[in-house]
């Protein structure tokens, strides 16, 4: 389904009934990454998922995409969808613009689940490196997604499952590059939003991997102990949908149910 934003097809998804769950995916992939959770989350939930603007099939809305930006696209649809309240689980980048959605419309979360991800902003050198992968996507916007994707997986993860990372690949290729930039650019200027987790009073989740080179474990052990979250961890990297499926299932029907 498509909803317009300012002119701008945002591509989602509806699955099942009941209280609604909102999926929302990481940097470099699309709605498609939840496929694997979605029979299980829709047999007693109102499932949706939404195409962050520049990736999947959604259009690019601006030159940079604030989390604050796309924290509104997710407002908008749920109002859409006459939907008042709702669970979050956000995959990385995904988990950041849970978070500005947290600060702008606290009323509106149920539960909040960030699965791979954090409440940090970037420190200098990592803007730095997102500056130089902007210019990178100028010139050679394949091997930058090759390179990005690759990463976001342990040694011995990619060996397991190199027909599902050359299918990320595969399709993070077919989004605009203008898209790739702009939200390279949200996240290098997104707040630290620590406290606005620690100040969430419902249920709070934080799943971890043990390898994770892209949200280092001592840092999510850290942020569950200052904010009150549970810690959940898996002997994984970065990709928790694809490295440690069935254990998600377990723990998502845990904490859903």
């Amino acid at each position: 389904m498509i909803f317009h934003y300012k002119n701008t097809p945002i591509h989602y998804e509806t699955f099942g009934s009941g209280p609604a769950i909102i999926l929302l995916h990481g940097f470099l992939e699309s709605s498609t990454m939840w496929k694997p959770l979605i029979p299980q989350l829709s047999k007693n939930n109102f499932v949706i998922t939404i195409d962050f603007p520049g990736h999947g099939k959604s259009g690019v809305l601006a030159e940079i995409h604030t989390m604050e930006l796309m924290a509104e696209v997710v407002n908008e649809i749920l109002q859409h969808l006459q939907i008042s309240t709702a669970t979050f689980i956000g995959h990385s980048m995904g988990g950041y613009v849970t978070l500005a959605f947290a600060e702008m419309f606290l009323e509106k979360i149920e539960k909040i689940i960030l699965l791979n991800s954090t409440t940090e902003n970037d420190d200098a050198e990592k803007k730095a490196i997102r500056e130089r992968s902007v210019k990178i996507l100028d010139s050679v916007p394949e091997a930058f997604i090759s390179m990005a994707i690759s990463n976001l997986f342990t040694e011995e993860s990619k060996q397991q499952n190199t027909s599902e990372i050359e299918k990320l690949k595969a399709e993070a290729n077919t989004f605009p590059v203008a898209g790739i930039q702009a939200n390279i650019k949200g996240m290098k200027d997104r707040q630290d939003r620590k406290q606005v987790l620690k100040n969430f009073k419902k249920g709070k989740f934080l799943i971890a991997g043990l390898h994770d080179t892209i949200v280092p474990y001592a840092a999510s052990k850290e942020i569950t102990e200052n904010t009150n979250t549970t810690l959940i961890t898996f002997n994984s990297g970065h990709m928790a949908v694809i490295e440690n499926l069935s254990e998600l299932k377990v723990v998502l029907n845990k904490i859903l149910n």
